[in-house]
């Protein structure tokens, strides 16, 4: 465990205290997981906090000396060359707020809110903004009380979030609603009953709530993490369908990573290694086989492949993460407010693409799987994996994973090239970033159906041969939490509920370490 996460139980109530400190440079995916997920507690180092105070003390110096700057003494957008004055900091930002609040539903849930909200305050710590400090400490605060904005989530174009963001400035300054324990309550309730006062915003506060890519990059890592899980679970899923089919295990070994060593098809297979041992496939004799359908013999390959464009676009979302995006950008050291383009996020919205259509070659591939395990030339069991010629079994099954493959094919598509040139044609890039991220995350919940499915045939075809003795000590752990949710289909009968089920399985996450089954 990080040095940056405290886990305190004292063995007695009140629970334990689990906190993770925010420094600006140094957060990962897992803490916004454990943050925005399981409710850790944020804390904010002082290192951290002393820039944020010298970022701003340095923007009013800069301004008092006449230095035009975006969003502070100038508005904003098309209206860059409009002048704020002091009398009108106030009414300018709360205005700002009003006007960008535009985005529609559906609203984020707690979770993303979090995800969000934490991004963004990590990236404020960087010291580059000129917030003023309270502005900081609401974001912490908010996080630490459980209050989350309602935050709608389609309205940006991902070249910072502005008509998303702008809800959680409506929280700050106690308007509209929030949620909080579960109750939508207005924002001002909600705050007076957990101590707090609504923030009074100065010069550059508002752009600074409105003007990220929080929205972006929190649900993203979110999207990252839950898509590694999968990854781990579908490796795990394919030692099962493996051991079903009686299928060569000759393609997982070790030397030919070594020859050709791609990372992610190394860790894949190393992964199916672990599952299958101490198993009787991999003491068969195969040499009358030799080699299986593709759909089996280069699944580490695919998967790997998908594993490979989530490490690149993982890499490149801890370094957004991890810096700021504001325009402009404080550099306190040199004494400069800079006019950037920080906020463009291309190169990691390019590599989530790259990870949605890697994500596509895996639900194509599991669906084969589950197609060739369902008949009997690949198997010798009976069609459709029927335990008698009287029963249909998964035959009508699948017609639903090939449609939900359908439709993961169609949310592959790339759309960070689809953009306008708006606000009066100066900004004229973007890439979709949220919705790119949203897609990602709808591909990994449909394929989270498909892999449910196809450990539905595994474990199926391993009752139908009786050769659950026989598993590897990986796979026989994942045949047991398959039918801790779903027994054998000896009659028919709905399949709805068995797909819901093993779907719940499947989301929450499988992964095998050393032959042993981690939830």
């Amino acid at each position: 465990m990080s040095d940056k996460i405290v886990d305190t139980d004292l063995g007695r109530q009140p629970p334990p205290v689990r906190v993770v400190m925010l420094d600006g440079h140094s957060l990962s995916i897992r803490e916004v997981e454990l943050i925005a997920i399981e409710g850790w507690r944020v804390e904010l180092s002082e290192d951290a906090l002393k820039r944020v105070g010298q970022a701003h003390r340095l923007i009013h110096e800069l301004a008092a000396e006449g230095i035009p700057i975006y969003g502070l003494n100038r508005g904003v957008g098309l209206n860059k060359d409009i002048e704020i004055t002091a009398d009108m900091y106030e009414a300018f930002n709360r205005n700002l707020i009003y006007s960008h609040s535009a985005a529609v539903e559906p609203a984020a849930s707690d979770q993303e809110v979090r995800a969000v909200l934490v991004a963004r305050l990590n990236s404020l710590l960087k010291g580059c903004t000129g917030v003023q400090p309270a502005i900081v400490m609401m974001y912490r605060d908010l996080l630490n009380a459980g209050i989350h904005p309602i935050m709608p989530l389609r309205g940006s174009i991902g070249a910072g979030d502005i008509s998303v963001l702008s809800h959680i400035g409506l929280t700050m300054i106690g308007e509209g609603n929030v949620i909080c324990e579960g109750q939508n309550v207005a924002a001002k309730t909600a705050l007076q009953a957990a101590g707090m006062e609504p923030v009074k915003l100065g010069p550059k506060d508002a752009l600074a709530i409105v003007s990220s890519n929080a929205l972006s990059s929190g649900i993203g890592a979110l999207t990252a993490a839950a898509a590694l899980r999968l990854l781990d679970t579908a490796d795990a899923v394919f030692a099962l369908s493996l051991e079903a089919l009686q299928g060569c295990a000759s393609p997982m070994d070790e030397a030919l990573f070594a020859v050709r060593p791609f990372e992610g098809a190394a860790e894949s297979a190393a992964n199916v290694r672990d599952a299958l041992r101490g198993g009787r496939l991999v003491q068969m004799e195969q040499s009358d086989k030799i080699q299986d359908p593709l759909s089996f013999r280069s699944a580490c390959h695919v998967h790997g492949a998908a594993r490979d464009a989530l490490a690149y676009a993982s890499k490149q979302l801890i370094l957004q993460l991890n810096g700021s995006d504001d325009n402009p950008c404080v550099l306190i050291d040199e004494r400069r407010v800079v006019p950037s383009s920080n906020f463009d996020v291309t190169s990691w919205t390019v590599a989530f693409e790259m990870v949605a259509i890697a994500l596509s070659h895996v639900s194509k591939i599991s669906c084969y799987r589950s197609l060739k395990l369902g008949t009997s030339s690949f198997t010798g069991l009976g069609r459709f994996l029927a335990p008698n010629p009287g029963t249909i079994a998964f035959g009508t099954l699948q017609k639903t994973y090939t449609s939900l493959d359908a439709e993961i094919r169609l949310l592959s598509n790339p759309v960070s090239a689809d953009y306008f040139s708006l606000a009066g044609e100066i900004e004229d890039h973007a890439n979709n970033t949220p919705l790119v991220i949203r897609k990602t995350a709808d591909i990994i919940d449909r394929l989270s159906y498909i892999i449910g499915m196809e450990a539905l045939h595994a474990a199926q075809a391993i009752d139908l041969r009786g050769s659950q003795a026989g598993l590897g000590q990986g796979s026989a752990a994942v045949y047991e939490q398959i039918r801790s949710v779903v027994p054998v289909l000896a009659v028919d009968r709905p399949l709805t509920p068995d797909i819901g089920a093993v779907y719940e399985l499947i989301r929450r996450g499988i992964r095998i370490e050393g032959g042993v089954l981690d939830e």
